[in-house]
């Protein structure tokens, strides 16, 4: 039943430009007024993401990721294309391994046929049988891209080597096998369970205010109802769902591809620590992984760590590609570079560029709408509250020497790293 009514509204900044709110059904609500902007990116965010999959149906949060977009009880998939685009605006979604997000930006005077069509998009979509069977064959072809791509494939292999008994290790595009199989109870089973409002997050990035955002969302929002069901429990991550280990594969590439990685519990005292870490590691031309391995010793072409915040762990990521005949020492680089003095017992210049270099990621990360929408909502998922930009910069100034040697030590010891190697070959 619709909810006539907001239940409460709070300001989450000083200025006045971001606050949160609720609705009566429990969705919550986050506007960031951007006033010098003419448009507004507005996100639903949904607490489901591939390790949400049925054990049988890998890659069935993905899959309606696109399903939604073939039609609802008042727009085939046509009109849901020409709807967004005749307005001058345009219409997105992606799947990660916990969330789904469906989003769109308009200008300000479109705002209200745009939040029209997102909010049909996830209430009403109707899943016409023809149309849903011609995007499983989309599907099936985004997977076979995937295993024409190395540097993702081994990614993917790599996840489901660390964590075979965890929903974690699951492809977020599924198998061909499984997309196959997706029944139309299938979608509307797991949409019922999760796109439901205590499990959804509205961000409105732009121009609008809130006041207004918060009406529009009552009026196309406010009849979404939880389920009758049972309530999904998403599994833990434990330490022992993670599996070490150390393999080498012949495939068909041209150059060694190199993924060595660790996964820890989620620690958030180290958690600004880790991304300083990560910044110093492999982020940039400065980094010590391009300049050792790229810069001195012609290693790669591509090189690079990453770090992925999961609801209860962490895991920590290098990739490489390097000519077969290197992968051996490129493989004890890396070994060492993690045990360098550089992360151990880092030199003040290297550790206040690193900051700086994030600082100046984070703060222009905040002039692209569609990121600082996602980082909105990111906030909101893994801390439970909007974090100021004043207070992440803060907090990545604050981190020392020794904040950095204890996360190096925890990816060190916390956990063995794993290594996979594709080598070439037939």
């Amino acid at each position: 039943m619709k909810q006539e009514n907001p239940q409460h509204s709070e300001v989450l900044r000083a200025e006045q430009t971001v606050h949160q709110g609720m609705l009566g059904n429990g969705l919550k609500i986050v506007t960031d007024t951007v006033p010098y902007l003419q448009s507004i990116t507005l996100g639903i965010q949904i607490e489901a993401g591939s390790r949400d999959d049925p054990e049988q149906s890998p890659g069935l949060a993905h899959f309606i990721e696109h399903a939604i977009f073939k039609g609802t009880k008042r727009r085939s998939y046509i009109d849901i294309a020409k709807n967004i685009e005749k307005h001058g605006g345009y219409l997105d979604a992606y799947t990660t391994k916990e969330h789904t997000c469906i989003y769109l930006r308009c200008l300000l005077e479109h705002l209200e046929p745009s939040f029209d069509l997102l909010s049909d998009l996830v209430c009403d979509p109707i899943f016409p049988p023809e149309e849903i069977e011609k995007e499983k064959e989309v599907v099936i072809e985004e997977i076979s891209s995937v295993d024409d791509t190395p540097e993702e494939l081994i990614f993917e292999e790599f996840d489901l080597r660390s964590f075979p008994l965890h929903p974690l290790g699951k492809p977020i595009l599924g198998t061909e096998n499984s997309v196959e199989g997706f029944s139309d109870s299938d979608l509307k089973n797991f949409m019922r369970q999760h796109y439901v409002p205590k499990k959804m997050l509205l961000t409105a990035t732009g121009k609008a205010g809130h006041d207004e955002i918060m009406q529009l969302a009552d009026r196309f929002l406010g009849q979404l109802s939880e389920t009758s069901g049972m309530l999904y429990t998403r599994q833990p991550f434990l330490q022992e769902h993670y599996t070490p280990f150390t393999v080498k594969l012949k495939k068909r590439v041209c150059q060694a591809q190199i993924v060595l990685g660790t996964a820890i519990g989620r620690h958030d005292p180290l958690y600004y620590s880790l991304m300083v870490l990560n910044s110093m590691l492999g982020n940039g031309m400065s980094s010590l992984l391009n300049l050792e391995m790229r810069e001195k010793r012609g290693l790669a072409y591509n090189v690079y760590s990453s770090l992925t915040f999961f609801d209860d762990l962490t895991a920590l990521n290098i990739y490489a590609g390097t000519d077969s005949n290197k992968t051996k020492i490129s493989l004890e680089l890396l070994h060492e570079l993690l045990q360098s003095d550089a992360l151990l017992n880092p030199d003040p210049e290297e550790l206040q560029a690193a900051k700086t270099k994030l600082l100046g990621y984070h703060v222009m990360g905040q002039e692209k709408m569609t990121r600082r929408m996602s980082l909105t909502a990111s906030d909101i998922s893994y801390f439970g509250r909007y974090i100021e930009p004043e207070e992440k910069c803060a907090a990545i100034e604050a981190v020392t020497a020794d904040n950095i040697a204890e996360a190096a030590n925890r990816i060190l010891h916390d956990a063995p790293c794993s290594t996979l190697v594709y080598k070439p070959g037939k």
